[in-house]
């Protein structure tokens, strides 16, 4: 007699689909983009700040990124509303993230001119957000592949 592990009910939702299939799932799709976007935050600061001077003046593309930003960030929430103590819960605080992120260049590109501004001009945070995302995307790779 095999006895069911009371963590397994865990992963399932309220219609018992396997939430951790959809978690590893949306891991293997963001860990690779996350740490692949964090090596280069790392590896060629010079550029990427060039990349976000020239994205800050275009309010075009800050509302064109948002509307992509939030579409995402709906995507993940729709299918991944997981709210565990555990790590799928990152893939939800993304979610989240972007679709908070996404609603705010859209609602107001002058805040996120303001904000990224003052970002881009302390030398060091490409560098200190690059490690900090490919921590993030190095975890995610593995909880996706591994």
């Amino acid at each position: 007699m095999q006895l069911k592990s009371p963590y397994t009910d865990l992963w399932r939702d309220v219609k018992g689909r396997d939430t951790l299939a959809t978690s590893i799932l949306i891991a293997k799709l963001m860990g690779p983009v996350v740490l692949v976007a964090a090596i280069a935050m790392m590896a060629n600061p010079e550029d990427l700040l060039e990349m976000a001077r020239d994205f800050l003046k275009q309010r075009a593309l800050i509302f064109v990124t948002g509307v992509l930003a939030m579409l995402g960030g709906l995507a993940v929430v729709n299918t991944h509303n997981i709210w565990i103590a555990d790590w799928p819960v990152i893939i939800t605080l993304f979610g989240w993230a972007m679709t908070i992120g996404g609603a705010i260049r859209m609602a107001l590109p002058s805040v996120v001119k303001s904000i990224g501004g003052a970002m881009i001009e302390n030398p060091v945070m490409p560098r200190v957000a690059g490690a900090v995302w490919a921590i993030i995307g190095a975890f995610l790779v593995y909880k996706g592949y591994f």
